[in-house]
């Protein structure tokens, strides 16, 4: 029987995964930078884009009401991100 603390584990890996992948996927009517309405709102390095689109979640909600989606852009592991916002 498994530990409660690796069910724990598991359950927030799977969550992560769930608010991830929604935010690193782009719309067809805007498309992933530079596509129409994207402006960039900073770069840094991670260790994935998913840890980026984690990081970076909090801007967005602080920004909502001028933006409505995020995209990392760059290549993988540890590797240099750029922030995009998408304009409502």
């Amino acid at each position: 029987m498994k530990s409660w603390r690796s069910r724990v584990a598991a359950a927030l890996t799977v969550g992560a995964a769930a608010i991830a992948i929604p935010l690193t996927a782009s719309p067809a009517h805007a498309g992933p930078p530079p596509g129409g309405g994207w402006v960039v709102a900073g770069g840094m390095t991670y260790d994935s884009r998913s840890q980026c689109a984690l990081e970076e979640w909090d801007g967005l909600v602080q920004n909502w009401d001028k933006y409505d989606k995020l995209y990392c852009e760059g290549n993988g592991d540890h590797d240099q991100y750029t922030i995009w916002y998408h304009k409502r």
